[in-house]
């Protein structure tokens, strides 16, 4: 791939474009090799002139929180871009509309809504992600999801090409939409309900208080691990995983790479777990998982090569 002409881009708003670019502290589980092309796009003229200039010449993957990415232990051998300042601001449209660029972190956007009397986007703050992520993966927790308060997306491809598209054309699945995967989520327009605030705080203290309780915290983890099986609303993953291996046997098998006994569905890097490591452990757990309950488990969190 040649590179002579990126570096020649030159950018209006201060983006910063890097090679050989260290990945590892870009993602919470602190593992990665390197990037051979890295863009921090500041804005959407920068990020525009950039697309077109790159022409789709290879491989290319989008970085929002880095709450639920496992980066390769080599290089990534293609352009990695993350959304710089002016997409993380949020602003309210009318007494129950919000628009959040997709840096934005859910649990601002949720606090946002809060302060301004909006009710609806609690759940918000119990998923550690950014927007952008959000809306590609219909993320969710505790009964609710992005499809249940997005009016409309702003994106652009990876040709340069803006578009806004409404919630009417999107089809939501379980952790997962129809939109095509050749695109940037730029913003989203959010819609809620007038309320209080003393009312949204006690939905947002409740839900964080259950979060606590049942899942690890100020660790080196993806999140959720697996999805639930859609098939079987009955099992959810964590419990499919529990009757399958004998998770402290485990924690012995793979280096730093470990379950937790808090929520076996949650993967930790106790100390300097490789991501071959963890991609062992992901294909023991499968393994066993389908032996004792024929259930195939899907990944939840995004792999990267």
């Amino acid at each position: 791939m040649k590179l002579e002409d990126l570096e020649k881009v030159k950018f209006s708003d201060n983006s910063k474009l890097k090679f050989d670019y260290e990945l590892s502290n870009l993602n919470w589980f602190n593992i990665g090799g390197k990037s051979k092309i890295y863009l921090l796009a500041n804005s959407l003229r920068d990020l525009s002139k950039f697309l077109k200039q790159y022409n789709r010449r290879g491989k290319l993957f989008i970085l929002g929180a880095g709450s639920n990415v496992l980066f390769d232990d080599n290089t990534f051998d293609g352009l990695i871009i993350k959304l710089g300042k002016n997409f993380n601001n949020i602003s309210k449209l009318n007494e129950n509309l919000i628009i959040s660029g997709s840096s934005c972190l859910d649990k601002k956007v949720s606090e946002f809504a809060m302060e301004n009397e909006i009710e609806g986007f609690e759940f918000l703050s119990c998923i550690p992600g950014s927007i952008g992520g959000g809306i590609k993966m219909n993320a969710g927790c505790y009964g609710k999801e992005f499809k249940d308060i997005i009016v409309s997306v702003q994106a652009i491809d990876f040709l340069g090409n803006v578009s806004t598209i409404p919630s009417s054309k999107i089809t939501f699945n379980y952790r997962s939409t129809n939109l095509p995967k050749d695109l940037i989520y730029l913003s989203g327009t959010f819609k809620g309900s007038l309320s209080t605030k003393e009312k949204i705080k006690i939905g947002i203290d409740n839900l964080k208080n259950k979060k606590q309780l049942s899942q690890p915290f100020r660790v080196k983890t993806g999140g959720s691990t697996f999805k639930n099986p859609i098939d079987q609303t009955d099992k959810k993953v964590w419990k499919l995983i529990k009757e399958s291996i004998d998770i402290k046997e485990t924690n012995k098998m793979f280096g730093d790479a470990m379950l937790s006994e808090k929520h076996c569905n949650f993967m930790i890097n106790k100390d300097k777990a490789s991501s071959k490591d963890m991609k062992n452990l992901i294909n023991f757990i499968k393994e066993k998982v389908y032996n004792k309950t024929g259930v195939n488990l899907e990944l939840e969190i995004v792999l990267t090569s």
